[in-house]
């Protein structure tokens, strides 16, 4: 298997993906104004349990803190992989009302 972190932000598909042995992983999301809403995390069976979800909510965080985003964790994926790590989340700015920005 590649490295998991090679996290791109395609902001054309409004989406983070990773792409590992031709299977592309991914967390789509809107931009709202200064709200970057995350949508959900996709990462197919056969690439589950090797931190792919991690590294792409790890770099929607990236982009929240750099451009001074809101971050909305719809997806329940993210939300609860960043109340689990609240060391990173307390990073960011993030709106956790269900709903908020959507």
């Amino acid at each position: 298997m590649s490295d998991p972190q090679q996290v791109t932000d395609n902001q054309a598909a409004s989406r983070f993906e990773l792409w590992v042995n031709g299977s592309l992983a991914e967390l789509p999301y809107r931009r709202v104004g200064n709200r970057l809403v995350l949508i959900h995390t996709e990462v197919p069976e056969e690439l589950e349990g090797h931190g792919l979800g991690r590294a792409l909510v790890a770099a929607a965080v990236d982009r929240a803190v750099r451009e001074d985003l809101t971050l909305v964790p719809l997806c329940p994926f993210a939300r609860g992989w960043l109340e689990r790590h609240p060391d990173v989340a307390k990073t960011a700015t993030i709106d956790w009302g269900r709903g908020a920005g959507a």
